[in-house]
């Protein structure tokens, strides 16, 4: 989602070296192919916010404007819809249910995350965290706590598996402006859209203040790349540039970046197919835009 902007955004530490800053990226060395998965309609009003996969052989899409969310076959047909008021980031929990962001709108209090059951014939949502505001991205971790990004405060909220708030944990990630989430190991990677910079964030899960950046991305203030969402594909991340329409690769070792991807429309969220039929999650990333289209994209 789209967001006012900082000049280096607060309460984030970098090493006393700083950061890795890209230049312009170079192109990766892998070749990446783009297909449709499925076409949008009229590019902002049709939305597509958020997807992730079932492991069971369904696609589930966040669709923000319509406030819905969807469930794809590899094929590319529509299983079911159901209603989430503004469906954002949507993830997998280890207990193999899946949960939703709900009120994904800056001018409400009343976000929170739903959980459905992949598995029934028609879904039926049920809340699990409600009453917070200004939410986008989510992660959830093997134990089943949930992490909520926020584009316009500080703090990547913690919830544990009962709903609770981790007052703590959430004051010590004071990060301000983070859109994307994906835990890798015991590591928490958060993009931030609301910095000139464009950095890439890691935030230690047992350790939150010692939080760093791994990367800025936007290294000319007036080229800010308004970061999305990202995933973790062959042993490094791939985070979405929603204003230049690429895809980044970053190491998150060493902070290198190039670029994977360009020429989409608006890109909000990407991730790998796992359990998707004949996608190789070892080729396929999956792309969702604010232009509604879905759309596969095969590495190498």
């Amino acid at each position: 989602m789209l967001a006012a902007l900082t000049v280096g955004g607060p309460g984030v530490s970098t090493a006393a070296s700083g950061p890795p800053a890209a230049a312009a990226l170079d192109r990766c060395p892998e070749r990446a192919s783009v297909t449709v998965f499925r076409e949008g309609g009229i590019p902002l009003l049709d939305w597509r916010e958020n997807l992730e996969f079932d492991g069971r052989g369904t696609l589930w899409v966040s669709h923000v404007t319509k406030h819905r969310v969807e469930g794809y076959a590899p094929d590319g047909t529509l299983r079911t819809s159901f209603a989430v008021p503004g469906a954002g980031g949507i993830r997998r929990g280890p207990d193999g249910m899946m949960y939703v962001n709900f009120g994904v709108n800056q001018l409400t209090p009343h976000g929170g995350i739903m959980r459905f059951d992949p598995a029934a014939a028609q879904p039926r949502p049920e809340k699990v965290v409600e009453g917070i505001s200004g939410i986008n991205g989510l992660a959830i971790d093997a134990a089943g706590n949930f992490y909520v990004s926020r584009e316009l405060a500080t703090g990547v909220l913690k919830f544990r598996p009962d709903g609770t708030k981790d007052e703590e944990w959430t004051r010590k990630a004071n990060v301000f402006g983070t859109n994307g989430l994906e835990i890798v190991g015991d590591q928490l990677y958060a993009s931030v859209i609301t910095d000139t910079a464009s950095p890439v964030v890691r935030i230690p899960l047992n350790d939150p203040a010692r939080h760093t950046r791994v990367v800025e991305l936007s290294p000319n203030p007036l080229k800010l790349k308004l970061l999305d969402d990202l995933t973790y594909f062959r042993d490094e991340l791939v985070v979405a540039s929603f204003r230049d329409g690429e895809l980044i690769r970053v190491d998150p070792a060493t902070g290198r970046s190039c670029v994977l991807v360009s020429g989409l429309r608006m890109p909000s969220s990407v991730r790998v197919a796992r359990g998707f039929g004949d996608h190789d999650p070892r080729r396929d990333l999956f792309v969702v835009e604010a232009s509604g289209r879905v759309l596969r994209v095969t590495v190498g």
